[in-house]
């Protein structure tokens, strides 16, 4: 059986199996989730809170943290739960391991910060049924071990957080010249108040939406160049 250079140590293919959450991964995850399968502008989930919501920058951040926890637990516990749940009622199961933890964290932001919670209204409860939470537990979740779930859920709820404070931070810019209330233009700026309404939102959307795709394609391009190269080289 063919060794690393050290006697009784491990080659680089074993070393990916033994030791799958180290750095390397968790990148290689988080990469997923915010750019290669970004759940807003790859997958195209969640997109009624994320228009809704990303009038702010706060509101989209406030909003993300909220879909992480929610991600994170549920992942988490649907992970733990796998192999007791049975198939019939899989859905509904999900469902209520979900909506305890909205209700967990709606309590936490009215408590806490009750002007968050009042400009998120009905999109924090309505976590419950986001595509995102529950697409992640069917998929994901309920198919492999805790810490894998774990890691998705923050991966995909750091995707969604992105997503959204890029969303609502443009639109505050040019809708309002502010960024987390911030005043960023003086007293003479003249803000597009059309980007802080719905049809500025699709606005928005549609460019970033271009603008991941061609980030995507790019990254895309240099990985088939760089794997060209090693064949080449191997030849």
């Amino acid at each position: 059986m063919k060794r690393g250079k050290l006697t009784g140590s491990i080659t680089k293919g074993q070393r990916s199996k033994t030791l799958p959450f180290g750095i390397q991964s968790l990148l290689s995850v988080l990469k997923e989730g915010v750019i290669e399968s970004n759940p807003v502008f790859v997958q195209v989930l969640g997109t009624c809170p994320a228009l809704a919501v990303t009038t702010s920058a706060k509101n989209a951040f406030g909003m993300g943290l909220a879909v992480i926890f929610v991600l994170m637990g549920s992942n988490l516990l649907i992970s733990l739960l796998r192999r007791f749940i049975p198939s019939q009622i899989r859905i509904a199961s999900y469902i209520v391991v979900i909506s305890t933890f909205v209700t967990v964290i709606e309590m936490l932001i009215e408590t806490y910060i009750p002007g968050l919670y009042n400009s998120l209204g009905i999109f924090l409860p309505l976590i419950v049924v986001n595509c995102i939470v529950l697409a992640r537990a069917e998929a994901y979740a309920s198919k492999n071990p805790p810490l894998l779930a774990l890691l998705d859920g923050f991966a995909m709820g750091v995707g969604f957080t992105v997503a959204l404070v890029l969303l609502g931070g443009i639109r505050e810019i040019l809708g309002a010249g502010t960024l987390f209330e911030h005043n960023l233009f003086g007293e003479g700026f003249k803000p597009a108040t059309l980007f802080v309404k719905p049809a500025g939102a699709f606005i928005i959307f549609g460019f970033l939406m271009a603008g991941v795709a061609k980030l995507r394609s790019y990254i895309n391009g240099k990985k088939r160049n760089k794997n060209d190269k090693k064949e080449a080289a191997a030849l």
